[in-house]
């Protein structure tokens, strides 16, 4: 397939600029069966549950990772940490001109001023990518230096950081929020677990193809980047055990469903890298149901690229967000959904007046039975 085939027109007022509040107040688009989309609010997701379902969230937390230097030279910098390497090696994007293998960089505090802290670039990668070696561990600056790193298409500050946080988010690590979990409360978790539905953790780091858009042509050709999961053997055992009972594995982000979808190719014993599934499977079967597999437990890297033609082994149902054109992430609802149906859904979604993007509206999408 072509990038082309997963663009589309959206008015800049559809891109959410704050969050709604309540968290639960956003809206739900719902695509279940063959009918017509329904039109929910999030706090009516009990009626799209049943006791025995269970619920994967992503708990990994946004580190204030956006950090601003200034070079020798008086010119600026902006740094976004993707990935610690080693203790004091990280990968990230950095803003800035001739950001060139040897540039040093003074971290600068929240008054402009140098802070002490100093990064020099030691490795350059594609675009505005670069690895950073910096004076000392950078963690314990974060909290003083550290911006929480808002996507691009968001250009109004919160007034709370912890919004751009899931309520349940521990393990830090990410880049950016894994943004389907923002639409859940403490009482609407509550409500959940009274009436019988599992609420399950993962973590998935969240990192550069978040703001990396699919530049190839064709799909096939993007190469996603790899990203940090685990999903611990407790975890693994619930979910297998749930599942054979019955329950419906339902995937909180796009996150949750590429790292359980890992665990469960992982104990189908399937060969082969992950990043070409999904093309092995587009090449054969045209349907995306597959018999259920068990997930197994694992900690380490995954780049699954999930596109039209996956078939899915593991997850029922999904709750996600509104995406970006030509993204990755569209790639793989549509992957569910079907791609004619899932575009039609977003026409039908624009011209409702839904939110788009991180602070948007959420959607609920259920594989076919």
């Amino acid at each position: 397939m072509k990038t082309d085939d997963f663009d589309y027109d959206l008015p800049a007022e559809r891109i959410a600029q704050q969050p709604v509040e309540p968290r639960d107040a956003s809206r739900l688009l719902v695509l279940a069966g063959d009918g017509p989309p329904r039109h929910l609010h999030f706090r009516d997701l009990p009626a799209l549950l049943r006791p025995g379902d269970i619920l994967v969230v992503n708990d990994s937390r946004v580190i204030p990772a956006r950090l601003f230097g200034r070079k020798a030279s008086g010119g600026q910098a902006e740094i976004l940490l993707l990935e610690r390497t080693d203790a004091q090696t990280w990968r990230a994007l950095v803003g800035g001109r001739k950001m060139r293998e040897g540039t040093q960089i003074d971290i600068l505090d929240r008054d402009g001023r140098p802070s002490g802290l100093r990064a020099m670039v030691v490795a350059l990668g594609t675009e505005s990518l670069r690895e950073l070696r910096f004076s000392e561990p950078v963690e314990p600056w974060l909290e003083t230096l550290g911006h929480t790193p808002l996507p691009p298409y968001i250009h109004e500050a919160t007034s709370d950081p912890d919004r751009y946080q899931t309520i349940y988010a521990r393990a830090e690590g990410s880049a950016a929020a894994p943004t389907a979990g923002l639409h859940f409360t403490g009482d609407l978790l509550l409500r959940l677990r009274e009436m019988g539905v599992a609420l399950e953790m993962v973590t998935l780091h969240v990192g550069l193809d978040t703001f990396k858009p699919v530049a190839a042509d064709q799909v096939a050709d993007h190469v996603i980047h790899s990203e940090w999961a685990r999903l611990t053997p407790e975890t693994a055992r619930r979910i297998n055990e749930a599942k054979l009972a019955g329950g419906r594995l339902v995937a909180v982000g796009t996150t949750s469903m590429r790292t359980l979808e890992t665990a469960a190719l992982r104990s189908a014993g399937i060969a082969g890298s992950l990043r070409d599934i999904s093309r092995r499977d587009a090449s054969g079967e045209t349907s995306n149901l597959c018999p259920w597999k068990p997930v197994a437990a694992f900690e380490g890297r995954t780049d699954l690229f999930i596109t039209p033609g996956y078939r899915f082994r593991a997850v029922d149902a999904l709750i996600t967000n509104f995406h970006l054109p030509r993204s990755s992430l569209l790639m793989l609802v549509a992957a569910l959904a079907g791609h004619e149906r899932i575009l039609s859904a977003y026409r039908t979604a624009i011209d409702e007046e839904y939110r788009f993007f991180s602070f948007g509206d959420a959607m609920w999408i259920e594989r076919d039975a």
